[in-house]
């Protein structure tokens, strides 16, 4: 834990906090402990969203809100989250079940995103919410510039599928309702649903960029009811 503190440079006043963090749920059913990082993950997950708005919010007053909507969507996300835990090796120090090592729980993806989040609320309860700040907007600092500058690709069909997956047994669906224009430049519409319910809309000049824009649209939807509630 010393040479992850090392590599985020910041030092726990209580090192439970980050002991905490990096415990999986698998590691404390294994040993019968109480304390893993499920808790924490709820907390990372506000502190990040608030840091990323108010970052957002604060420095490009050229985005509408719709705009500022799709690309704190790009950012917060377990794609992003997962690309910057790997960029610190988070997943080395994770305290993992024996069944979540064998099956690559280091490197799967939800559990680096989730791993960061939990990270985050760490910092946070140790440090206070500047060092949270400062802990996210130097990390992310690229895929922030990124994602605003619209040169961040994101695997929305992907993201909106795990992010389903995780609220509800709902199946996604991806329909081209549509097609516009001459052959050799077409635009495809496409609707994404669940369980019939459409969820998102997109178009583009072919099928999977429509698709993608259809999940995007979803995910930045879900996120705003997300904030709202909270």
């Amino acid at each position: 834990m010393t040479e992850l503190e090392e590599t985020i440079n910041y030092n726990f006043k209580n090192i439970n906090f980050l002991k905490t963090a990096l415990t999986h749920s698998s590691y404390a059913n294994e040993n019968k402990i109480s304390s893993y990082n499920e808790r924490y993950e709820f907390l990372g997950d506000s502190v990040l969203g608030i840091v990323v708005s108010d970052h957002l919010f604060r420095n490009h007053p050229e985005l509408p809100e719709g705009k500022l909507t799709k690309v704190r969507a790009r950012i917060v996300c377990e794609t992003s989250l997962s690309k910057t835990s790997r960029e610190i090796n988070l997943g080395e120090y994770l305290f993992l079940g024996k069944g979540e090592e064998l099956t690559g729980g280091r490197n799967r993806t939800s559990i680096l995103a989730d791993a960061l989040e939990a990270l985050i609320a760490a910092i946070y309860l140790d440090g206070g919410f500047e060092q949270a700040r400062y802990f996210i907007l130097c990390r992310m600092k690229s895929i922030i510039d990124e994602a605003v500058n619209g040169k961040l690709f994101i695997d929305y069909k992907t993201h909106l599928q795990e992010l389903i997956q995780k609220r509800s047994t709902g199946r996604l669906n991806y329909q081209i309702y549509k097609e516009e224009g001459p052959d050799h430049a077409k635009i495809f519409f496409s609707r994404v649903t669940v369980n019939g319910m459409e969820i998102g809309k997109g178009k583009g000049r072919n099928k999977k960029e429509a698709e993608q824009e259809a999940a995007q649209m979803a995910l930045a939807d879900l996120l705003k009811k997300q904030t709202k509630q909270q």
